[in-house]
């Protein structure tokens, strides 16, 4: 499998990144534990969780995820692999340290210490704030409400606060999640204004229909010298063409789950993503190699999240982000972006 290095970092990751999210709710410890033999088997040494998960949240499964990747690494050791982890952002789970989530200095401290104890780590290579502090339109919305602004700890303090990190070797680097241009910006601008190190990562939805990233974020990211991680490169599976015709496949993420995935419950959404499969089986190509072959093709890529809830699926997840796109594909994936510029949103 290729291999990059991740901008701005010594990092050297996998074009592949094992996602980990439905371990601790579709997946047990033992699935996680196969999805790591049978990823590191095929090349991966980049693996993504956070303190949140799994997806859907409670307060019974939070922690799980981490808990089940720190075991493997107990038996196994890091050689080799780069984890990364992320802190939750502000609100929305009061069970995480009873309700302190607001990014403050000390929260990230705290957060950092539990995650390195789950994970069984010294160091986490990657650290990324799951969500921003402050008010952003984020998991589907498209639009910025200034009457949810809201108080909490600055960006300089998120900055100051990873600084500190480093400085204990506790991380290595740190990045984003669900951020926005003006973050990015805002963020390296003030690392800098410090003299300490910025974020190097963004981790955003990017697909197929999840567009936005393609913007001023694409800005951003170029001007700074960053990289996106995308996540949700099939849409919760929307993209495999599973769900096609109202389906709802026994086990599958959105027959379990009401809840989630909201921004890919849009009305286009199902439209764009049966003229993605049908221009898939019309180049000869799975649905799965057209969605991640097209990812593949973005500059501003450097490793592509996949997650799976069976073996089957992550094998050919893997394969597929190799996938290559010739001209006359990407220009057929362009046509039909046209009709569907973005239906997800962010």
């Amino acid at each position: 499998m290729r291999r990059l290095t991740l901008p701005g970092t010594s990092l050297e990751v996998s074009e592949a990144c094992l996602g980990t999210m439905t371990w601790g709710e579709q997946n047990s410890e033992a699935d996680a534990h196969a999805q790591l033999d049978l990823a590191v088997a095929r090349g991966v040494n980049f693996i993504d969780t956070a303190e949140m998960y799994p997806v859907p949240v409670s307060a019974a499964t939070q922690g799980r995820t981490e808990a089940f990747l720190g075991s493997w690494i107990g038996k196994r050791g890091r050689e080799g692999l780069v984890i990364a982890t992320k802190i939750a952002g502000p609100g929305r789970r009061d069970w995480i340290r009873n309700g302190r989530t607001d990014l403050t200095a000390g929260t990230i401290a705290e957060a950092v210490g539990t995650s390195l104890a789950r994970l069984k780590l010294d160091c986490i290579d990657l650290y990324q704030i799951h969500w921003p502090q402050r008010n952003v339109p984020q998991f589907g919305a498209t639009g910025f409400d200034p009457s949810l602004e809201r108080e909490g700890p600055s960006m300089r303090e998120q900055v100051e606060g990873m600084a500190r990190m480093i400085d204990a070797g506790k991380i290595r680097h740190w990045g984003l999640s669900n951020e926005t241009a003006w973050g990015v910006c805002e963020f390296r601008r003030i690392a800098r204004e410090l003299s300490v190190p910025g974020p190097v990562t963004v981790q955003n939805s990017a697909s197929l229909v999840s567009r936005a990233v393609e913007g001023d974020l694409a800005e951003a990211i170029f001007r700074e010298g960053m990289s996106v991680l995308p996540y949700g490169p099939l849409a919760g599976g929307l993209l495999t063409g599973k769900y096609r015709g109202g389906a709802k496949p026994a086990g599958a993420r959105y027959t379990l789950f009401d809840t989630v995935g909201g921004r890919y419950r849009k009305p286009l959404v199902a439209e764009a993503c049966d003229a993605y499969v049908e221009l898939a089986h019309g180049r000869g190509l799975t649905p799965v190699e057209l969605a991640l072959g097209w990812l593949r093709s973005r500059w501003y890529v450097s490793s592509i999240i996949l997650g799976a809830t069976t073996l089957a699926q992550l094998d050919e997840d893997i394969a597929a982000a190799g996938t290559v796109l010739d001209a006359a594909t990407l220009a057929d994936v362009a046509a039909v972006a046209a009709r569907y510029p973005n239906p997800a949103g962010y």
